[in-house]
């Protein structure tokens, strides 16, 4: 189902689309192929939206820092200095947290309004990011499609060729609330300090005062980072965990969130190696610190200036493709 949802103050309209399967309603905007709602049962059978968003599309351009729910890109996470090099030559890229640059610049995939097609048991979105948009070289051919499976597990495919080598590093950044709100509502309700995360990393990147990664690839033994046998996630999480299984080919199941008061849970399978895990203590009205928790699969921050983090670099000729699914359940 497609209806319009606003309009952008330069007149462009946004739509928003409404995806239905096997108890999972999902909502995702035109403007920032942003995910609106997910609305799915807790313990009891009742229906609830798990994610933070707006009503409307009003707040969504005036509070567009904390990129709830939408694609990020270019480039997930931080680049320090907002500048790397590439091949001998170093680009320089909008700085806009800090000296650094903050999931893709000024205006990145998050503020853009993105062609979508509805494809079997979901939608297709596609742009064009130029060479140069936000400093970033060659010019980008990217599609985000979304899907419910028959299990009603949201699907988020990445895609993308370039005409030049260029750096590539998307994700969702959506915040997960399991307690869940009203069928149709697009806030959430409360606090998720009292969400447990268990996630299969051994290891972290410590970061520096500006969230930069130091370098080094952390044991998690004895620290608040060891989520492997599961605990609580509190306040004070914007990290990146680095996952046992580095990349992989297919999806393979890392994380889970589970929240003891509806016995909702989430699990995150994919691609990827890394996920950055933040608490937003830092969220701002109207929610509440800590309403959510980002559970942002990922390359690691700053990769194009640590040769020794997993590649972020895409070449012309070659296929980009990541993915990221979200089981849901109750227990």
């Amino acid at each position: 189902m497609n209806e319009l949802f606003g309009t952008l103050p330069d007149g462009t309209p946004v739509h928003r689309w409404t995806l239905e399967r096997a108890g999972t309603r999902v909502r995702v905007l035109s403007y920032g192929g942003i995910v609106q709602a997910v609305e799915v049962p807790d313990r009891k059978g009742r229906s609830g939206n798990v994610v933070l968003g707006f009503p409307g599309l009003t707040g969504y351009v005036a509070r567009p820092e904390p990129y709830l729910g939408a694609l990020i890109g270019r480039y997930a996470n931080r680049i320090a200095g907002a500048r790397f090099p590439l091949d001998g030559r170093v680009h320089t890229l909008a700085p806009n947290d800090g000296p650094n640059s903050l999931h893709g610049g000024e205006r990145g995939f998050d503020k853009r309004v993105w062609d979508v097609t509805p494809v079997p048991h979901g939608l297709r979105l596609d742009r064009v990011s130029a060479d140069g948009e936000e400093g970033f070289p060659g010019r980008l051919e990217m599609a985000v499609t979304y899907t419910l499976d028959e299990r009603g597990a949201l699907g988020i495919v990445y895609e993308a060729v370039t005409d030049a080598p260029t750096i590539l590093n998307p994700t969702n950044h959506s915040y997960w609330n399991l307690t869940g709100s009203e069928p149709g509502s697009a806030s959430a309700a409360g606090s998720a300090a009292g969400h447990e995360l268990r996630c299969a990393a051994s290891r972290f990147t410590p970061v520096d005062a500006e969230l930069i990664p130091t370098g080094e690839l952390r044991d998690v033994t004895g620290t608040r980072f060891d989520f492997r046998e599961g605990r609580g996630t509190g306040p004070g999480y914007d990290h990146n965990l680095v996952l046992d299984k580095g990349v992989t080919p297919a999806p393979v199941e890392v994380a889970e969130l589970y929240d003891p008061s509806s016995g909702r849970v989430l699990t995150v399978a994919t691609t990827e190696p890394g996920m950055q895990l933040y608490t937003a203590d830092l969220i701002g009205e109207p929610f509440v610190p800590g309403a959510g928790v980002a559970l942002e699969t990922q390359h690691f921050p700053d990769s194009p200036n640590r040769p020794d983090f997993p590649s972020t670099v895409l070449r012309p000729g070659e296929a980009f493709r990541s993915e990221t699914v979200y089981g849901f359940s109750t227990r």
